[in-house]
């Protein structure tokens, strides 16, 4: 069995769990997520917890019975307390602006770039330089902050591009003559 598996979900107040045929729904202050199962696991509410068991002895069992913890434990912080990326700008001249449902980037290139945004994740731009996303799912608000940065990773040299906010770049030293 899986060492995680073995810890129960905590279900805050306010927050709405429906365990049905082949997904895991939760409603919270938030938003809602929903969470596709397996047969592997078994998904049983005792109480004010959800506890998570393998259905059989199978090693695959085991490993889906932790990451369908880890998954649902995810999804009740989304809902409840909602995670957030930053991203800052380095560059002269770079900027991004929040407008709508996309976020407007100036990276340097002759035209400038407009990322839509998914549903469930909204942008904010505190200042020019910086970028804060924020939703309910951890994953979507991951890969859209990796979509942004892929349009200018940071460079090596000057360390110029979009950077996570706890993103230490590592300079290059220049060649000498």
């Amino acid at each position: 069995m899986s060492r995680i598996a073995k810890y129960p979900v905590a279900v805050p107040a306010g927050v709405d769990v429906t365990i049905g045929d082949g997904q895991i729904s939760i409603k919270g202050p938030l938003g809602g997520l929903v969470q596709a199962t397996t047969g592997d696991v078994l998904v049983s509410r005792e109480g004010d917890q959800l506890v998570f068991r393998a259905a059989n002895d199978s090693q695959h069992a085991g490993a889906m019975s932790g990451t369908l913890r880890a998954l649902v434990a995810k999804m009740v912080h989304g809902v409840t307390k909602g995670f957030e990326r930053k991203l800052n700008l380095v560059g002269v001249g770079y900027r991004a602006q929040a407008q709508g449902d996309g976020v407007n980037l100036t990276l340097g290139f002759s035209h400038p770039v407009v990322h839509k945004l998914p549903a469930g994740v909204k942008a904010e731009t505190p200042t020019q330089t910086e970028i804060v996303l924020k939703g309910t799912s951890k994953q979507m608000v991951g890969q859209v902050a990796a979509e942004i940065r892929a349009y200018r990773p940071p460079e090596p040299y000057k360390g110029k591009g979009v950077r996570y906010a706890n993103e230490v770049v590592v300079i290059k030293e220049t060649k000498k003559k």
